[in-house]
């Protein structure tokens, strides 16, 4: 039911706009089918500014968390996002149609490569490797973790490959500033084969240590 009058922010009090400018916010964040900006939001919303935004977002989460809420809102890829809590993982993979992401061991230490090094040619995480990476490389591109961000200007122009939006969405990532510190540099190895389980703690990448259970990420609400 569209009710304007339930939401429409005519309080002539200063605090009388609150409420209705934070259901306004939810509700768009709620029905936003991908991560949306404080920006965006902001030009929906009548007399506010992306601060404000950010400032209703926290207040929201306060009041989730205070009424032991199973969501919150992430700021991922730059945007917000409603998602359910991780504890609450293993019930939702129960009733979803899709199967949680899985990565090898390959793909995650090829894609830690990339995340860190971009933009990275592939000749480039093949000499880090030291192993053919074109299957895997591919692989990452099929499922929009990384992107072709244009070509090295050397001889044969080589593309260059960087991390996509879907990268930061799927790590729970607003920037790729918020990439965990490389603590310890070892040298990237490991099994070729698909595992079974959710990959583990990092073995030579942060990233890895940073995704530790895929399965438990706090699922995107739709």
């Amino acid at each position: 039911m569209e009710g304007e009058a339930s939401v429409e922010p005519e309080a002539s009090e200063a605090g009388g706009e609150r409420d209705p400018q934070r259901r306004i916010v939810e509700a768009v964040i709620l029905s936003s089918p991908d991560p949306i900006s404080a920006a965006r939001i902001a030009e929906v919303l009548p007399r506010c500014n992306p601060s404000k935004v950010r400032a209703i977002v926290r207040d929201l989460n306060e009041e989730y968390t205070a009424r032991h809420s199973a969501f919150e809102i992430w700021e991922v890829a730059g945007g917000f996002q409603m998602r359910s809590l991780p504890e609450f993982a293993p019930y939702l993979r129960q009733i979803q149609k899709t199967r949680p992401l899985r990565l090898s061991q390959a793909a995650l230490e090829t894609l830690a490569i990339v995340a860190y090094r971009q933009p990275v040619t592939r000749a480039e995480l093949e000499q880090v490797r030291g192993v053919d990476v074109g299957a895997v490389v591919h692989s990452l591109l099929e499922r929009d973790l990384i992107r072709v961000a244009g070509h090295r200007e050397v001889p044969g122009r080589p593309m260059v490959y960087a991390t996509s939006r879907r990268f930061l969405e799927v790590f729970g990532l607003a920037k790729l500033g918020d990439l965990p510190a490389l603590r310890e540099v070892e040298e990237l190895g490991g099994s070729e084969e698909e595992e079974e389980a959710p990959p583990g703690p990092a073995q030579g990448s942060a990233l890895e240590a940073e995704n530790a259970s895929a399965e438990s990420a706090p699922e995107p609400l739709a």
